[in-house]
């Protein structure tokens, strides 16, 4: 059971090195995955903390950003509370501030069984899986003709353009706001764009690994669609890459994307076998 003495709060800057150890030091720990750092969004709406005499012994952040989508950014607990007495306590106060701020989308990609276990006792929704697929080869693929488009750098000021096309092409629980790519562009091994006569049609950023490189996004205007633009980014990306020294390259996307899928299928790459759960909880708002 919750000790009465333990307070539920706002996160705040100073909680920064507290948390941070729960981070690196205790063992059940999510983190989402994503360009920007669970200590990043301190000072944000929806981050709370459990506090005992000045102790941090748990926190949970889901800011909602985009509109209406909240991902679980952080979820941990020092070992002196359950994993279940850390969340319900927390959860509670997500429901309700939430509710009251017009309701969200809460949704969690579970990389632990422990919390996967949680998460289906608290009525979370399996929306989907997450599935990783690699490629990886020594051969330089023969290159694809452009057929009228450009393959260039991604530069700073594309962004705006970036962020109008990316939520064109998803639905949006997995659209990358302007903010998000705002931070994804400097820790990128590789960021491209393609254009045609019209304008941007298409984009991809990777990320640096000890392995290797990860394809982290790549997005083709829904008007572009069966014109190749896939095909041409994943192989101007792995000739880029193999130019680097780079031989192993991986990806991931829902189990329900069949066009991706058949799309890094195509260009050669393999399931690796894992997968991982996305859940959802949908919270409407109180007015």
């Amino acid at each position: 059971m919750i000790e009465v003495s333990l307070r539920i709060r706002p996160a705040a800057p100073q909680d920064q090195q507290q948390i941070a150890n729960l981070m690196f030091f205790e063992s059940h720990v999510h983190r989402h995955l994503d360009w920007r750092a669970p200590l990043d969004w301190l000072g944000s709406h929806f981050y709370w903390v459990v506090e005992n005499n000045a102790r941090v012994l748990a926190a949970l952040a889901c800011p909602i950003n985009p509109a209406n989508i909240a991902w679980v950014r952080l979820f941990t607990h020092s070992n002196k509370l359950t994993a279940e007495d850390a969340w319900t306590a927390l959860w509670q106060v997500a429901k309700m501030e939430i509710e009251q701020q017009g309701g969200a989308t809460v949704a969690l990609i579970a990389m632990h069984q422990w919390l996967n276990d949680l998460l289906v006792k608290n009525s979370f929704n399996h929306a989907q899986d997450i599935l990783m697929l690699e490629w990886k080869s020594s051969k330089i693929p023969d290159r694809i003709k452009p057929n009228g488009l450009v393959v260039r750098n991604m530069q700073k000021n594309d962004l705006p353009k970036v962020a109008e096309l990316d939520a064109s092409a998803f639905l949006p629980l997995w659209q990358n706001p302007l903010d998000a790519l705002e931070k994804a562009l400097p820790q990128a091994a590789s960021a491209t764009v393609v254009e045609n006569g019209q304008g941007l049609v298409g984009y991809q950023i990777s990320t640096p690994n000890p392995f290797g490189a990860h394809l982290a996004r790549l997005a083709v205007s829904p008007d572009a669609h069966r014109l190749g633009i896939g095909s041409l980014i994943v192989n101007d990306l792995i000739r880029r890459l193999k130019r680097k020294g780079v031989s192993r390259l991986t990806v991931n996307t829902q189990s329900d994307n069949y066009a991706s899928i058949a799309l890094y299928e195509k260009m050669g790459f393999f399931m690796t076998g894992e997968k991982f759960p996305v859940y959802c909880y949908s919270i409407p708002g109180s007015h």
